[in-house]
């Protein structure tokens, strides 16, 4: 023992524990207190980027596919650069690479505001530059003066402002993936190095709860600030005309980004004062063992002792070697399948409430942050709840699983039969029809024109043009009505509006079935988490987990997004036009809209369920052979047979 406490302190820095704890940035409990308020204001960036997507796609013209690239491209240069988290450990300092991290962060998010700021006022039909254009979308005809106005006008509005929106989206979301390469692994392990061994689970379980918040966060900061108009900075009240439940409506989609981006300044400053290393929480006999600078640490710790060229090579050859282990690449592929469900739901699932339910963009984005969230992280709580109650083995764990995921398909199917039908559109749907619209043929409408109207007969129109409506009329309480509409039958009047799928009294039931679906389906996350640290040597934990968030990102989230994109642009009728080239959708088949984005959903399910029920049954060979994972002590689990043999490889590897 004598020995042992000259080690630790001869160390300069520790020399002067007293002095030190009278710090405030001494104090790891400080140090958590700041981390949580990190982690949340970056994941609050996560969480309000997918509750926007759809409203930027709206504004830019972005088809969905390109829309889920956008919403997946952070994990791009998170994916790239995690894999040297492991090797740099505690070589840096740690505080100050998270507070690298957030100001990068913060540059990122201010980064994807720009384009709001670079480009010009938000365009739609009734509200364009040319005077010389059918201002009005109502039928006229048209003068060659007014075509070659029109076309000067598309030359102006493609400016290079416009053309570069995409790209700087890119980089800001490249920006931000990059950006959160060090905060958590490097706030994790630092709490983990220098709390007390009592206070440890305390504290990570903190961290747990704010990342699980964070995006409901993210998702309500969304519902809030996409109620007020996209250019409320650059337009006086009077002059905006649209409301909510217009399909032209685009909310402030850029003002979350910089309130995030505030949020992440201020949360980075106080980690260029915490200092390399802190005095040990409580710091009794055994915490004095446990800390990274103490020479008994340092020489138990083998990634610390390898080069950069060495821990390169050994990382391939320990990840090939830890998939071929049955049980981790079942328990993984069936996390991959549901994070990738987790993936397109957070991204689409606000846009299929609003299409489907005919309901605004900041109450369908309300209700995945208000509801649907909450729900999977209280699931998430009493499945770690569960299995510590009945102390589940590792074959009770993975029943647990297949079980949570048997009842997730039961109560995620009937979501495809929840919706509703998609409403008449003039030469649109049910049948895409030119000559249903020959009463407006002579209006010459405006290829662009999208200003959608409800015929008193039920029939939608894309917009009083094509409707043949040649007056408005505005009534006292500003309520407005086009007359004199050649289209319309009976009494040929329309209003401003979507009809409306008309049957938003199903949403109620659909969200409450959705919500407890993401209940039921976070009650697997805790047991396979654990089932993956309890088969894998102790040795091999952090590279098991390291490739278990890879794969999570190459074969999930960076995919799943895109996936689903692509299957909702598949279910599209009727593209907008802007100067020629095709934009965001307008209309979607509600129903083959439904049946294809849930669709997708249950067969991520079902790939989730086989793969959970092969491990019960890889699992219940292995016990009738003797083969059952087993406690070797505090520090893990291991599988009996083939122990040895894998840690004589790691032992080749580390010489």
């Amino acid at each position: 023992m004598g020995a042992k406490d000259l080690d630790v302190t001869s160390d300069p820095k520790g020399s002067r524990p007293p002095a030190r704890r009278r710090s405030l940035f001494n104090n790891i409990k400080f140090f958590v207190f700041c981390h949580s308020l990190l982690q949340l204001s970056q994941l609050l960036v996560s969480g309000y980027m997918k509750s926007s997507i759809s409203t930027i796609e709206r504004r830019y013209g972005f088809s969905s596919q390109k829309s889920g690239l956008l919403a997946s491209f952070n994990e791009v240069g998170n994916t790239v650069l995690i894999v040297f988290v492991s090797f740099l450990g505690s070589r840096v300092h740690r505080p100050r690479c998270i507070g690298g991290g957030a100001l990068l962060a913060c540059l990122a998010s201010l980064m994807m505001a720009m384009p709001h700021f670079l480009g010009g006022a938000y365009e739609y039909t009734d509200r364009v530059r040319s005077s010389g254009k059918n201002s009005s979308a109502l039928c006229q005809s048209e003068s060659p003066l007014t075509a070659s106005s029109s076309n000067q006008s598309c030359s102006r509005q493609e400016s290079h402002a416009q053309q570069g929106v995409y790209p700087l989206l890119l980089l800001g979301q490249l920006m931000l993936g990059i950006a959160a390469v060090p905060i958590q692994p490097f706030g994790i392990s630092f709490i983990d190095d220098y709390a007390s061994r009592k206070n440890s689970p305390l504290y990570l379980g903190i961290l747990l709860a704010v990342t699980s918040i964070g995006p409901a966060f993210g998702f309500i900061s969304g519902s809030l600030m996409l109620r007020f108009y996209v250019d409320f900075d650059k337009l006086s009240k009077d002059q905006i005309k649209l409301t909510h439940k217009d399909l032209r409506w685009v909310g402030a989609w850029w003002l979350g980004f910089l309130v995030a981006s505030c949020l992440l300044f201020l949360t980075a400053l106080p980690y260029f004062f915490f200092p390399r290393s802190m005095p040990k929480e409580d710091g009794d006999e055994d915490d004095v063992e446990s800390r990274p600078d103490s020479k008994k640490q340092q020489q138990t710790n083998p990634i610390q002792e390898m080069s950069l060229l060495q821990f390169l090579k050994s990382f391939p050859r320990i990840a090939l070697r830890t998939l071929q282990s049955p049980i981790y690449l079942l328990v993984v592929l069936a996390q991959v399948n549901l994070a990738a469900l987790l993936a397109g739901l957070a991204t689409f699932m606000a846009k299929f409430i609003e299409r489907q339910f005919s309901q605004t963009v900041s109450f369908s984005t309300m209700m995945i942050g208000g509801v649907c969230i909450p729900l999977a992280v209280l699931g998430t709580v009493l499945g770690g709840v569960l299995m510590r109650r009945l102390n589940l083995s590792v074959s009770g764990a993975s029943r647990l699983c297949t079980g949570a995921i048997l009842l997730c398909l039961f109560s995620s199917t009937p979501l495809l039969f929840i919706g509703c039908p998609t409403q008449k559109i003039a030469g649109v749907f049910p049948i895409p029809n030119s000559n249903a619209l020959l009463c407006s043929a002579g209006c010459q409408c405006p290829e662009e024109a999208f200003n959608p109207v409800c015929g008193s007969d039920g029939v939608e129109f894309r917009s009083p043009c094509h409707a043949g409506c040649i007056t408005i009329e505005t009534y006292p309480n500003n309520a407005t009505n086009y007359i004199g509409c050649r289209c319309v039958d009976g009494l040929g009047v329309a209003t401003p509006g979507t009809c409306g799928s008309g049957c938003s009294g199903l949403l109620p039931p659909f969200v409450a079935l959705l919500g407890i679906t993401s209940f039921i389906a976070s009650f697997s996350q805790t047991p396979s988490y654990m089932m993956i640290l309890r088969t894998v040597p102790t040795e091999d934990k952090s590279f098991a987990v390291g490739v278990q968030y890879m794969l999570f990102r190459v074969l999930a989230f960076m995919p799943g997004p895109v996936l689903y994109g692509s299957v909702i642009d598949t279910t599209c009728i009727l593209w907008g036009k802007k100067c020629g080239i095709d934009t965001s959708c307008q209309y979607y088949n509600l129903d083959h809209f439904r049946q294809r984005f849930l669709g997708v959903q249950v067969v991520f399910v079902c790939g989730g369920l086989l793969c959970f029920l092969l491990t019960v049954l890889v699992l219940r060979r292995r016990r009738a052979g003797l083969q059952e994972p087993q406690p070797v002590g505090k520090g893990g689990y291991e599988l009996v047979r083939g122990s040895s043999k894998e840690k004589q490889e790691v032992e080749d590897m580390k010489k």
